[in-house]
């Protein structure tokens, strides 16, 4: 029977102005910024970021509507995801590209929406060179790319002219179609930075070999750009600050080319961090907050125009103290806006705590547009969507239990609340957050705390009832009166058959994460999947978490932020792990092959270093007082066949072999419907509907799915 004390959220406080209680905490942040021409109203930029949309124009509607929520949420200027100012610049197949008159009336979707709201957009001009997926491709130099299965065509010095052409081209279309400005890409690794490395220009003709020849292009392509559009409209660069591959361009050359495009009319200058192809992690989760802002900082004393810090910038505070240091004028996110379009209102409303909170974990967005799929948001599921999974209010408000509050659980608790039903949520544990309270334990992964606070607040904000150390069984559902009955109970570890499974040195991931005692130090983990990565981190790593620790992480990876060294790579310097660890998986091939498309070599590279022991093809033979005893597979003879048994004497076998349904009070429900007693909708969400396969995305978009079909 639930526990009639159950505690009503207090209601939200009394404020001015209908609610909003307007503060002066960021108020560098929130300050208009004058270009001259025209004014930004705050400093706050939507950076580029491409979600699936851009390249078919009957999406646009979808896309309008996905830039004008933002721009409705107070962001004063966003920049597009990139278009190619021609066939050879896509990044796939009929890639996104603005390059005929016909075009312009779908752009005008987008700048009217985003102008409706009192916003600026600028799109942003992207030229793929060799990173293009289309045999069409070309570059300074006939170099294929590590990422892209083609080898591309070197241009000659007709097809340099004529695309210098077609991205001022491009700007003019951007302008006709009533865009502020235009983004010239000239980061991550694209064309343009192509032209200025040697790593990748290995041209003897006037668009190579110096590094005055080199810088030709972006210079040319900025002061023709600057004469064909005017002087009021917006022409922001992105410029590569920190190439983070070998043979990248060092400070003096950023410096000096900052410096040439603010003569070459550039109003803004952008930064950006790392080529894709670079070995190091510049926007995952376990890149510590505004890792590199000094590297803009530097480049800020080198020139007197407005400079933009970017990556792994996703709450106010860290913002507003770049602004106010005076390492930069602007701050770009990309993500963040995924996570919430509201995140600038809430700024301005003293409402920080309730921003819905980017965790960077690449999931849903970039894991999505690598793959070739419409990004959405693993936090937001909305994200992407805006016209089709609406927060309609209902017309009919039902009494709602939720039974279990993991991110699923809370997920459709608050949006059910939101819509107008009446909710309570039943916890079995003291706190929320399921499987996410695991995970924010995770070196590098303690962004996952803030969407338990952002979850903790909606509860307070939209009268979730909130029962915690409680229990439920099939009689205390079917007498709490519910008109619908959600069961998201979550997952348990599954353990294995492996004789002595059961033994005092075994412990569940759980288990291991819950544990007062230090584990031993020697450690064999069963099963290399993301949970057994993340074990490893956590098990490697000593002390404070090098993502709470900037220094430490830029040791750890390797990464000169002064830009001293070419490309601004030293020698990485792990700390050492505390004990030994092996990791073991079953199946043969490469550990960790199933892991995130963008973030899953970060893994297996830090695991790497920290000198975790790995064998695939194990056979787990038995666990006793000795250790785990395993055989393994000769994948190299003749046999194919196993080794002898073999023996790790590990104080500690942490399992990791994946998870399984909670599905005990949802089948038992369930028995009732044959008896007539179920008078309710029975619904399950997350863990609780299926464990294979299961992840945060899938759980919470899931719930919210059914959230709004309620």
């Amino acid at each position: 029977m639930p526990d009639p004390s159950i505690t009503e959220p207090s209601p939200p406080a009394a404020s001015e102005e209908g609610g909003r209680v307007e503060v002066a905490a960021y108020p560098h942040l929130l300050a208009p910024l004058d270009l001259g021409f025209t004014t930004l109203k705050n400093r706050v930029i939507m950076s580029s970021m491409h979600v699936g949309l851009e390249d078919r124009f009957w999406h646009f509607e979808d896309l309008a509507r996905y830039f004008g929520e933002r721009a409705e949420g107070g962001v004063g200027t966003i920049v597009t995801g990139g278009f190619s100012p021609n066939r050879s610049g896509d990044l796939m197949p009929f890639g996104a590209k603005l390059v005929s008159r016909w075009q312009v009336p779908f752009h005008r979707k987008v700048t009217d929406a985003v102008h409706k709201a009192g916003g600026k957009i600028l799109l942003q001009i992207l030229h793929s060179g060799r990173y293009g997926y289309t045999p069409l491709n070309v570059a300074p130099s006939a170099i294929k790319s590590p990422i892209s299965p083609f080898t591309p065509r070197a241009l000659g010095e007709r097809g340099l002219r004529t695309t210098v052409q077609d991205y001022v081209r491009c700007a003019e279309l951007a302008q006709q179609a009533g865009y502020d400005g235009v983004e010239i890409m000239g980061s991550e690794g694209y064309f343009i930075c192509q032209m200025l490395n040697r790593r990748t220009n290995m041209r003897n003709d006037r668009w190579g070999g110096s590094w005055q020849n080199r810088v030709r292009l972006p210079l040319e392509v900025v002061s023709k750009t600057r004469a064909a559009v005017g002087r009021e409209f917006i022409v922001m660069f992105r410029l590569s600050m920190l190439d983070l591959v070998e043979n990248g361009s060092d400070f003096d050359e950023v410096r000096r080319l900052a410096q040439q495009l603010e003569r070459e009319g550039v109003d803004l200058v952008n930064t950006g961090i790392g080529w894709h192809e670079s070995r190091i992690p510049t926007v995952s989760t376990s890149v510590p907050r505004a890792a590199f802002v000094d590297v803009t900082a530097q480049i800020k004393t080198a020139v007197t125009i407005p400079v933009v810090a970017a990556n792994r910038i996703n709450m106010p505070q860290e913002a507003e103290a770049i602004i106010a240091a005076g390492q930069a004028d602007m701050v770009a996110m990309a993500r963040p806006f995924l996570a919430d379009p509201e995140w600038v209102n809430k700024v301005a409303a003293g409402q920080a705590d309730r921003i819905n909170t980017c965790i960077a974990c690449n999931q849903a967005c970039l894991d999505h547009v690598f793959s070739g799929k419409r990004a959405s948001c693993l936090v937001n599921p909305r994200a992407v969507r805006e016209r089709e999974l609406l927060f309609t209010p209902t017309t009919s408000a039902k009494r709602i239990g939720v039974i279990g509050a993991g991110p699923a659980g809370l997920a459709c608790a608050t949006v059910a609340a939101q819509r107008g039903h009446r909710v309570t949520l039943y916890e079995a544990r003291d706190c929320v957050g399921g499987q996410f309270n695991y995970a924010s334990q995770i070196p590098g992964k303690e962004e996952f705390r803030e969407t338990i606070r952002y979850y903790l607040k909606q509860i307070e904000l939209h009268g979730v009832k909130l029962q915690l150390s409680c229990s439920m069984d099939a009689e205390a559902v079917l007498e709490g009166g519910f008109d619908e009955v959600v069961i998201a109970a979550g997952v348990r570890p599954r353990m294995p058959a492996i004789e002595g499974i059961d033994h005092g040195k075994v412990l569940s991931y759980q288990q291991a994460l819950d544990a007062k005692e230090p584990l031993g130090q020697s450690v064999a983990i069963v099963g290399a999947g993301g949970i057994g990565f993340d074990l490893c981190e956590y098990l490697t790593c000593t002390g404070l978490s090098p993502s709470l620790d900037k220094a430490q992480w830029m040791k750890e990876w390797g990464v000169d932020v002064t830009n001293r060294t070419r490309g601004g790579l030293t020698e990485p310097v792990p700390v050492s792990s505390p004990r030994q660890v092996w990791l073991l998986q079953r199946k043969s091939g490469r550990p960790g092959a199933d892991l995130n498309k963008t973030t899953g070599w970060v893994h297996r590279l830090m695991v790497k270093r920290k000198g975790v022991q790995t064998l695939t093809g194990v056979r787990y033979e038995r666990i006793d007082d000795q250790g785990l005893h395993i055989s393994v597979a000769q994948q190299n003879t003749a046999s194919g066949g196993k080794s002898p048994a073999s023996l790790l004497a590990v104080d500690h076998v942490i399992v990791c072999a994946g998870q399984v349904s909670n599905v005990s009070l949802y089948e038992a429900l369930k028995e009732r419907i044959s008896e007539g007693r179920l008078s309710f909708g029975l619904h399950r969400v997350g863990g609780a509907e299926r464990a294979a396969g299961l992840d945060a995305k899938v759980a919470i978009a899931s719930a919210v799915e059914l959230a709004v079909s309620l």
